[in-house]
Order: C-alpha cells, then structure tokens, then sequence
C-alpha cells in the first residue's frame, strides 16, 4: 500500500522522524480557506499541495505557496481536480510554510538483488534523485545494510557514515544521522518496502525536517498492523473500478493502458508476459495473476475481469502448470468459456508444465472456436498481439 504525503508524514512522527508542524487535510476550497485562515496569523505563509501517490506534484503544478488568504483559495481551487500523470486530485494538505535553507535527499528502500536494505543519501534533494545519479552519480552516496548489520535498527555509526559520505554540512550532520536512525526504525517498525523524505531540509536554524514523504507498506505483512487500515481512505483518488473488484475477488490485477489481456499463474510468470508481449509489438492491458487454482470458478472469476475491460481486444492466458496440472488448466478454461457465454474476444491459451500434453489435448479436442492454443509463449504473445490488432 502505498500512502499519500500527509499519511507518510503521519507515520514518520509516530516513529520519531522529525516532520514540520502539522497541517489540515482538506478536500474542499472552503476547507482549504478556513486551514489558511486558522495557520496564517502564526507562520505568515503556508503551502497547498495535491495529496496524490505519485511524484513530479511541483512541475505539474500540485505544490503552491500562498501568503493570503485569498492566495490560498486560488492555490485550492486551481489544484483541487487537476490531473497530475494520471492521477486526480481530490484533497490537499494546507501546512505551514518552512524556512528553508537547503534541500536534501534520504530514503531506505528493500533491496531484492543484494538481499538486504538500501540506504541513499544526497546533498541535492528536492530534484529527481534518478536524474542527479544520472548527470552527476558521485552526488549520490548508496550504502546496503545486511540483515546481520541491523537487528537493533541502524547502527548510529553507520548513519554517521552515510552523511558524512554524503558531505551533508557539519552543522547538521549529528541531526541527520539521528533522523537517518529513526527513519529507518520507521522502515523496520511499519514493514516498509520503501521510505523516502524529499526533499530532507535544513532549516534557517539549523533544524532538519522531513518536508515530504513517501512511505510504501509491505500488504504482506498487514495483518502485523491493524491501525494501517487507517489509511486505506477512500476519496483521495479515484480508483479503477476494476482493480477494486479484482481486490473484493482476492485477485492479483492491475490495470494498464494497452489492449492484450494478461493473465497467468505466478507474479514473475505474468511479468515475464507482459514483457514478450511488449516484444512483439503489442501492449499489455493488464496484470492479473490467478495465483495457484485453475478451477473453473477462479477462471471464469479471472477471465470475467479481465474481458470487462472494454480496451481488451484479445487474451493471452499463460500457465505454467506445476502444482496445477495442464488438464486442470484445460477444463478450467471451458468451464469458464461455459459460464462466461458469447464474447468477441479470442483467448491464447499457451500451456506448459505438468501434464501440459494432456491439457493441449483437451483444449485442441473441445475445438471451441473462442479459443487459440499456442505451443511456446512466444508464438502466444505474437498470435495475441496480432488477433488484437484485427480487432481493432
């Protein structure tokens, strides 16, 4: 799960992460006028930012300083509804102003390749971190944390490391490296698989604050925290449709923006599906994994999400059969096609694994004219992308 600024910064102050004062969360103009005229008397200025799971909010004009406070109802009407890449605003922090004297950059992130932590820090925050490692990577200080390294959280020795590697100034290194300690027993604490504070600032006294966060939660370990259901608040974007469905079903889908469904059994499976189609000239529309059943039931739980897509013009399933056997896959297939009824659509199937002979067999002797077998996932991405281009 993934939480919007105001959430992150929540959590960040429950586990010691300095954040500046706190603000308003407001989903109206009339919210966001009356927050301003409640903070402006004591910070003189505030700042109206769209609370939306995506970065770039200050190009696209999502962050606004406003002195008034007429400033800040044209701040809140002009961000309230705008469509940041995708995504459409519908609440906005109101907070106070900071007295900003430079901008850093500071994150822990679970490291899948080196099977530990990442810990990245940077003197040039409040920019795209990826854009700094690109133009200028010696500005960039990474340092991977081994689980051996941190059975009590960071040690502050290494936090020390990591700022002072970073040349944070030495006014605010001992502040950093305290805040660098709490943030990643946040990390810990929170099961997260990323935190990151951008920009990290250093105050005009010498303070340092968390001015925004990032924050993603492990859903694995959910049931370890009750209280984060708090956030999974509805209103603060509108959320597919169909990825709300898929999640009632306790089904694996995202939506995307192509028109060949996907669906396959194993998350590194449909990744890999997702790739050979994009390979063949074609693009995904989304990412569904069924998990390990092939009944008919679970298909044509699957199969009906993904063909009520209206961009879907075709559908590559891809299962590899291990535990599930090839003819399950098979019958599980009709049983579904039984269920679902007449659909415009034509479904890949490409079976491999245990018993997936058996499983060909069945789909090749049902002949059902909605259905195309393919031999290797390969031949399956190039025939779906090419029926979906027919369909067009």
């Amino acid at each position: 799960m993934d939480l919007v600024e105001f959430q992150g910064k929540q959590l960040f102050a429950r586990n010691g992460v300095p954040v500046p004062p706190p603000g308003a969360v407001c989903r109206s103009v009339d919210e966001a006028v009356a927050a301003a005229e409640r903070l402006l008397p004591d910070a003189g200025a505030v700042v109206v930012k769209a609370q939306v799971k995506v970065g770039g909010r200050g190009k696209a004009g999502g962050v606004r300083l406003a002195r008034s406070v007429d400033e800040a109802r044209e701040a809140a009407g002009a961000i309230l509804g705008l469509d940041i890449k995708g995504h459409v605003v519908h609440v906005v922090l109101v907070e106070p102003a900071s007295d900003i004297a430079e901008e850093y950059y500071l994150s822990v992130m679970h490291d899948r390749v080196g099977k530990g932590d990442l810990v990245i820090c940077s003197r040039q925050g409040g920019v795209d971190i990826e854009e700094v490692n690109r133009t200028d990577p010696g500005a960039v200080v990474k340092r991977q944390v081994l689980p051996s390294e941190r059975a009590d959280g960071l040690p502050r020795g290494v936090a020390d490391e990591i700022v002072a590697a970073a040349d944070l100034p030495a006014e605010v290194r001992d502040a950093a490296a305290e805040l660098l300690v709490a943030l990643f027993g946040a990390y810990l604490a929170e099961d997260a698989t990323l935190v990151e504070i951008n920009p990290l600032i250093r105050t005009t006294d010498d303070r340092v604050l968390a001015l925004d966060a990032k924050v993603s939660l492990d859903a694995n370990a959910a049931f370890r925290h009750g209280d984060h259901a708090e956030w999974d608040v509805e209103g603060l974007e509108v959320r597919d449709p169909l990825e709300d469905r898929a999640r009632a079903e306790g089904l694996q889908y995202v939506k995307l923006d192509g028109e060949v469904g996907v669906l396959g059994n194993g998350a590194g499976l449909v990744m890999a599906t997702l790739d050979v189609v994009a390979q063949n000239g074609g693009r995904a529309a989304n990412f569904l994994d069924v998990g390990g059943g092939a009944s008919a039931e679970s298909m044509a739980t699957a199969l009906s999400l993904v063909l009520s897509d209206p961009a879907v013009r075709s559908v590559f399933i891809n299962i590899f059969g291990g535990i599930t056997r090839g003819e399950e896959v098979a019958r599980g297939v009709l049983g579904a096609l039984e269920r679902l009824g007449d659909f415009p659509q034509r479904l890949v199937v490409r079976l491999d694994g245990t018993n997936a002979e058996e499983g060909r067999r069945i789909l090749a002797e049902a002949a059902h004219p909605s259905v195309v077998p393919a031999p290797t996932m390969q031949e399956a991405a190039a025939l779906a992308v090419r029926l979906a281009e027919e369909a067009a």
